[in-house]
């Protein structure tokens, strides 16, 4: 601009460029902070949907193990000798005390016996006895039934009871019915330590199961206008005023939450589960407040640049510079707490864990104390001959019975670790598994037993992979009896000698196990509950016929005969996995 021969340059006015920069800093900061918000929560979303589905895989798969492990119970009940001839003479002065041992020894709930009347002979609960039960469902279904009936009825408390139930009957006369109680409320306490809300419902759609108690009864959608799960959604936000969700599944009571669907494979049941979107929104907001918190601490390092210039305005930037600094101290204290939350459901999750694998290792507790018995009875054997040999004044010789039991001390110690590694790899739901790794870890839980006994093992194993579906817990339960079947048929064989065969073929996996005993005197009644050739005390004949349903539930057979010389031959016949037998073929 020119006036009167005078050029002069218009500058832009510092504050008016200040106020620009503050607004393109504002604006970018918006912008990183809003694709943040977009990306995280998609990719946070979704990990929280795949923990909730593994959670409810897991539910469903311990809730369907359950039933089926209480549903051969009957059917080993309805032949007990005992039983049956306690409702033919009507004398059941030892018949509560005898299904008293059973559920110890089975693990079932409760146990009831009726009478061709419905009224209740014996029980787990004396209270229960006396009680009429003519025109109970269990009691009604099974008379018309001629196998294992499953019965679900509403209480008049608003629960649901479950039952198994089958008749005990000889040719042409009906003597009474066996029912065995199923604890499935213990699931609804487990499930609801966690913040989900699960239900179960059964064909018709009422819900069954749940972990609000108002529910059972009610439909879902009838549940889900009464009342919303109490540890669920008690820290729920709107879903309309909540700018860091996305689509929400359902709502209950107003609150968004992501729903999960899974058929449990029996009667037509369904599970569902409830899981809130407060765990991303507290994710999400973490990371943009740490976003935010960055910016906020560039425009202050900005503002305190300027305030070298303008020593008036120094006093505005210290405070401000204070309660940013506040401001990392909430938040750093914010992000600790959800730090220790995390920690505090990994550990719930791995207990969890733990639990199932020494519910399986319990069923092997019996023979390891077996064997530790051994040692120490030779310890204590050896205790006393070197405290006399210290009485006789010879050391030396007292020397060489404490390295003896310095050794057993040794083997007692190789056999916990082999108990240890049966437990951390314990499991309950069927999966693929080589049959080859079940045979070697059986063998290695029968190492002592087959040392102390000097029995010869042949083991006949292909190199290929022999994969089937199953749970590899209860296999190596199945191989391990065999084997113990094997001992006890050899034990008065001067060179006892057992064989392992591993062999495919036809689509399916064969395991044969061949010992060199005496034979079987009666193959028709050896997998019949409660036939044995043990001693009493030594066993009540159950062995055989649980590993017999096992291998039954897996889709194969269990199968014996003797040998051509001599000696008992079991084969373990199982559908090879489908990928394994296309390999095969």
């Amino acid at each position: 601009m020119r006036e009167g021969g005078i050029l002069r340059y218009v500058a832009m006015p510092p504050l008016l460029g200040a106020r620009l920069a503050l607004a393109l800093f504002v604006a970018v900061a918006i912008g990183v902070v809003w694709v943040t918000n977009l990306w995280l929560t998609e990719r946070f979303t979704e990990s929280t949907r795949n923990r909730a589905e593994v959670r409810l895989a897991l539910y469903s798969g311990n809730l369907l193990s359950e039933l089926q492990r209480a549903s051969v119970v009957p059917l080993l009940l309805s032949r007990d000798p005992a039983l049956i001839g306690a409702l033919n003479s009507a004398d059941y002065a030892q018949s509560s005390q005898r299904l008293i041992g059973y559920r110890d020894e089975i693990g079932a709930a409760s146990l009831m016996l009726l009478d061709s009347d419905g009224r209740t002979v014996a029980a787990t609960d004396r209270n229960r006895i006396g009680e009429q039960h003519r025109g109970a469902p269990y009691f009604v279904d099974a008379l018309r039934a001629s196998n294992t009936v499953f019965t679900s009825y509403q209480t008049e408390a608003g629960g649901y009871q479950f039952t198994y139930s089958r008749k005990m009957d000889l040719p042409g006369d009906v003597l009474g019915v066996i029912v065995v109680g199923v604890d499935l409320q213990k699931f609804e306490q487990a499930w609801a330590g966690f913040s989900d809300a699960v239900m179960v419902t059964n064909s018709e759609g009422a819900i069954i199961l749940a972990t609000e108690g108002r529910w059972r009864g009610r439909t879902e959608e009838e549940a889900l206008a009464v009342r919303s799960a109490p540890s669920a959604i008690r820290r729920a936000i709107q879903a309309s005023v909540d700018w860091t969700a996305l689509p929400p599944d359902a709502y209950l009571s107003g609150e968004a939450v992501m729903r999960q669907e899974a058929r449990i494979p029996f009667q037509g049941w369904r599970m569902t589960s409830f899981t809130t979107y407060s765990g991303v929104r507290e994710r999400v907001n973490g990371v943009l407040a740490i976003e935010i918190m960055g910016f906020a601490i560039l425009l202050a390092l900005a503002f305190y640049l300027r305030s070298r210039k303008a020593l008036s305005r120094s006093i505005f930037f210290q405070r401000e510079t204070a309660e940013l600094r506040e401001l990392n101290n909430a938040l750093q204290r914010e992000i600790a707490e959800r730090q220790r939350a995390e920690r505090h459901l990994e550990v719930a999750e791995q207990t969890l864990a733990q639990s199932s694998k020494l519910a399986a290792m319990g069923e092997m507790s019996a023979s390891v104390s077996h064997e530790l018995n051994q040692p120490l009875a030779a310890m204590k054997t050896y205790l006393a001959g070197a405290r006399l040999l210290l009485q006789r004044k010879r050391p030396e010789e007292a020397l060489s019975s404490f390295q003896r039991i310095d050794d057993l001390i040794e083997r007692m110690g190789a056999i916990t670790r082999q108990l240890k590694s049966y437990a951390r790899k314990g499991g309950e739901a069927v999966e693929p598994i080589d049959m080859r790794d079940a045979v070697s870890a059986a063998l290695a839980m029968m190492e002592p037993q087959l040392k102390s006994r000097n029995v010869r093992i042949h083991r006949s194993i292909p190199r290929e992979p022999v994969v089937v579906m199953v749970d590899r817990i209860r296999l190596e339960q199945v191989i391990i009896n065999l084997m113990r079947n094997a001992l006890d048929a050899t034990r008065d064989v001067p060179e006892a000698e057992i064989r392992l065969v591993l062999t495919t073929g036809g689509g399916g996996a064969s395991l044969t196990v061949r010992d060199n005993g005496h034979g079987i005197e009666d193959l028709e009644s050896l997998f019949e509950p409660f036939y044995t050739t043990k001693a009493p005390g030594d066993g009540v004949g159950l062995g055989l016929a649980i590993s017999s349903g096992i291998v039954s539930n897996f889709g194969g057979r269990l199968t014996a005969r003797n040998g051509q010389k001599r000696g008992a031959v079991f084969e373990v016949n199982l559908p090879l996995h489908e990928r394994s037998a296309a390999a095969a073929e």
